[in-house]
């Protein structure tokens, strides 16, 4: 393919509309064929301690109860909003199972301890709800240091940012309909484009493939814009920049298909990172209260059809496309795992990888690595009070009885059933 640079247009004329050398070695310990099970509990937590288990127990046995994570929500929300002192509890408990520390250095024993594992890293700078300059700047510096801190070794697959951490969710929306943007919206909006040019730039000089995640749909054809101007830019050689397409929109396949063209007529390669999406009950109320056509799928099981389409998709279409699958849906991890072995696709093909949550999932992403597959964690890190968000997230998504943490809590449990059993 050809290297030719693209210039990104200047602010206010947006149009409406985020694995050639990998350098991890995850994977490339077993030659393992057939189905991956992932009902193996002595795999799944082979790294947790007995002590460590229990405490896991304890926290999914808690989110199973929602009346009480709703509770404990409010009271959090209201402790910390009156300064009160629960932070070291919060540390201690939800922080410890779903984030990897404060900092990239305290996140480096998670990092190790994946590595034993044969599972990668995704630093995750996970600090929200920031909204002036001198904010956006710092969180591009740190986003920086984690791309450093993936170039010096192979534990770190990718790095991650979103646009929301280095520009205002109202500037982005503006752009994306098509308003005109006034002098200082315009000097606002180039610091945005110089800050992701910088991120992407980085990540292609220290050879650090870089995901840009999704975000609301009001203020994701901005972000599409942005990350194709970036592939266009540094994906000439090898997919550096990839691009997030939520699954629960009903336009997401047909989005792929024609950004499939789209590397294909401009000479880059196309970099995919699939998920479900993780903002349907706030993207229905707006749809519903500005009355406009709802952007999500009528019923789960057509998210799911559109998921694994998109699995044969990339896999169809591997001479250009290097995907991710950011899931924890058993089926669909199976599925492409089933998928590569049809085709004859080796295991730790560089061009395809999954990734689950720290604290969750572990099912699957250890009885994968342990499959041979390239598998990677998102390692949410930053100061405990600003990850609060991120944090409140995975306990609403957790606490259903019929959601994940039912699934978490049986596993745990089953796992310290069976160490039980062998101590007798």
């Amino acid at each position: 393919m050809s290297n030719r640079s693209n210039v990104l247009p200047v602010a206010g004329e947006w149009a409406e509309g985020s694995l050639e050398a990998g350098r991890t070695d995850a994977g490339k310990h077993s030659t393992q064929v057939g189905p991956v099970s992932f009902e193996d509990t002595s795999i799944a937590f082979s790294a947790q301690s007995n002590a460590k288990l229990r405490k896991t127990y304890w926290l999914f046995a808690l989110m199973n109860k929602g009346w009480l994570v709703n509770l404990g929500t409010f009271f959090i929300k209201l402790a910390l909003r009156l300064h009160l002192p629960i932070k070291s509890l919060i540390k201690h408990t939800i922080f410890e199972q779903f984030c990897g520390g404060e900092s990239i250095r305290d996140s480096e024993p998670t990092i190790r301890h994946l590595h034993d594992a044969h599972v990668g890293t995704i630093l995750d700078y996970s600090v929200e709800g920031e909204d002036d300059e001198k904010s956006f700047d710092e969180t591009t510096l740190e986003i920086m240091r984690t791309i450093e801190r993936a170039n010096e070794s192979a534990d770190i697959p990718f790095t991650v940012f979103k646009i929301t951490g280095l520009a205002s969710t109202e500037l982005l929306e503006a752009v994306q309909l098509g308003n005109s943007l006034d002098k200082d919206q315009k000097a606002q909006f180039d610091r945005v484009l110089k800050r992701v040019d910088s991120l992407c730039r980085r990540a292609f000089e220290r050879n650090v493939r870089i995901f840009i995640d999704a975000e609301e749909s009001w203020i994701q054809d901005t972000i599409d814009t942005l990350a194709y101007a970036m592939m266009d830019r540094f994906n000439h050689e090898k997919p550096i920049v990839y691009n997030t397409y939520q699954m629960y929109r009903w336009e997401s396949l047909d989005r792929l298909n024609r950004d499939l063209q789209e590397a294909h007529a401009k000479g880059y390669f196309l970099g995919v990172k699939l998920v479900r999406g993780a903002y349907l009950e706030k993207e229905r109320l707006r749809s519903h209260e500005e009355e406009y056509q709802d952007p999500i799928q009528a019923t789960k099981e057509d998210t799911d059809r559109d998921f694994n389409l998109a699995i044969d998709f990339c896999l169809e279409n591997r001479d250009v496309v290097s995907f991710c699958l950011g899931t924890h849906n058993e089926y669909s991890c199976q599925y492409c795992v089933q998928k590569m072995q049809a085709l004859g696709i080796d295991h730790n093909d560089q061009h395809i990888y999954f990734a689950q949550l720290l604290g969750m999932s572990d099912n699957i992403s250890y009885n994968l690595a342990t499959a041979g597959y390239n598998v990677a964690k998102y390692v949410p890190y930053g100061p405990v009070e600003t990850v609060m968000p991120y944090l409140f997230r995975r306990a609403e998504e957790n606490k259903s009885i019929a959601g994940q943490s039912s699934r978490e809590y049986m596993l745990v449990r089953d796992e310290l059933k069976r160490r039980k059993g062998c101590e007798k």
